[in-house]
């Protein structure tokens, strides 16, 4: 599984991802990652204590989910 699209709230957060042509809500598609059934990504926490999807560092910014397209 990847993550082909994003969607995005107001303030920029990812609400939503994409994969496959499914929708999953952010915290399901964390729940994926940290399963590692989601290719790509891994699950990081903020300082405040949230978790939060971000990519596997490479060469690369263009596979950075700040990057792909919205839906």
């Amino acid at each position: 599984m990847k993550i082909e699209k994003v969607k995005k709230n107001a303030q920029g957060d990812i609400t939503d991802v994409m994969i496959n042509g499914s929708v999953y809500g952010i915290n399901d598609a964390i729940s994926l990652a940290r399963d590692g059934k989601i290719e790509g990504v891994n699950v990081s926490k903020a300082r405040s204590g949230r978790e939060f999807l971000r990519s596997n560092p490479d060469d690369s910014e263009t596979n950075n989910l700040d990057n792909l397209p919205t839906f």
